[in-house]
């Protein structure tokens, strides 16, 4: 009779227990988010040089951090569906991270948490993002449209940053090879 009264009384402690951080979808998961199950996906890898290193940063805000980024394209018979990237970032001093999908002009389709370690109350809302989409990059910055979140506010801006920072990387390095 004890240890079924631990028992409950454990299982009843640990529904109420907040969920402190989450892994939410693996990477092949997160490819089939960002085009679909039937579609290819292929890696490109990029090494900008210190012109193009400058030029991202200036564009994004942001420092750039790496001298290699992936990019995933999504194809399907061919025809691109579209570029995603898998940014992971320390929010305050936990990582999150976060698949970011552009459309193939290179405008801001879909952003999705794949990670989040902080505490959840902390994490924005995936109705957040969708004030982003479709703007231009210049447009990105909270005093241009962009509502923070009470009591995630350092998220908010490591998330926004994240999302210059790709979308900026496109400007730089694919949108021209993508035209040639």
């Amino acid at each position: 009779m004890q240890t079924l009264r631990l028992l409950f009384f454990f299982t009843l402690l640990t529904a109420t227990m907040p969920v402190l951080s989450g892994i939410f979808y693996s990477k092949n998961e997160a490819m089939e988010l960002a085009f679909g199950k039937d579609a290819q996906v292929e890696v490109q890898s990029l090494f900008p040089d210190e012109q193009q290193t400058a030029s991202i940063e200036q564009q994004a805000k942001v420092k750039l951090g790496s001298g290699m980024l992936t990019f995933y394209v999504g194809k399907q018979q061919d025809k691109i569906l579209g570029y995603a990237a898998i940014e992971s970032i320390t929010v305050r001093t936990k990582p999150e991270t976060l698949l970011i999908v552009l459309t193939p002009e290179g405008e801001l389709r879909n952003v999705t948490t794949l990670a989040f370690h902080e505490p959840p109350e902390y994490q924005p809302p995936e109705r957040w993002f969708e004030q982003l989409y479709k703007k231009p990059l210049a447009d990105m910055e909270f005093n241009k449209g962009i509502d923070g979140i009470s009591g995630a506010t350092l998220s908010a801006r490591a998330d926004l940053d994240s999302v210059r920072k790709i979308m900026a990387i496109y400007q730089v390095m694919i949108k021209n090879q993508a035209t040639h």
